[in-house]
């Protein structure tokens, strides 16, 4: 029996942790997607990082198939419709905190060759996307200094954003 996806059910878990830890949850959006409404002019690269932060919007609802808001952009009351397709990833502000998710439909000769881990981890080619442009840079060394031995080559940068890939 096929399961719904459970990508609203994410965005919504990592909306109320980002929001229950005094943080800007930020939605990447993908402003190509058909049924996406968010001012144009604001658009960049085709994607558009709106800040969901409850003190920034009202009328919100995020369900199962969309996410909208009424929020303000150069002080002109703007309202908001992503289809849950068009969300690209969620992220707090402050830390980069979040989760990245793939386009919902990739093209066939993208799962060429995919390998599912037993922990969810795939080798699943990397998005020309930059879901996360313009994200936050951090202020600096983390309390504590590096780990011994450094990061591993590869790997995430020290202090990036610690996002996840989900199908």
């Amino acid at each position: 029996m096929g399961m719904t996806s459970n990508k609203p059910y994410l965005v919504r878990a990592f909306y109320d942790w980002i929001v229950d830890n005094d943080c800007t949850p930020y939605v990447v959006v993908d402003a190509m997607v058909a049924g996406v409404e968010v001012p144009q002019r604001y658009i960049a690269d085709g994607q558009i990082i709106l800040n969901a932060a409850p003190r920034a919007i009202t009328a919100f609802v995020l369900d199962n198939d969309t996410l909208q808001f009424n929020t303000r952009f150069g002080g002109v009351p703007t309202d908001i419709y992503v289809p849950i397709e068009a969300i690209l990833g969620i992220y707090a502000r402050e830390n980069g905190e979040g989760m990245v998710f793939q386009p919902s439909t990739p093209p066939p000769s993208v799962l060429k060759g995919v390998d599912i881990g037993s922990k969810g981890s795939s080798n699943l080619p990397s998005s020309p996307r930059r879901p996360l442009s313009g994200g936050p840079k951090p202020d600096g060394p983390k309390p504590g200094g590096p780990k011994p031995g450094g990061p591993k080559p590869g790997g995430p940068k020290p202090g990036g954003p610690k996002l996840r890939v989900v199908k």
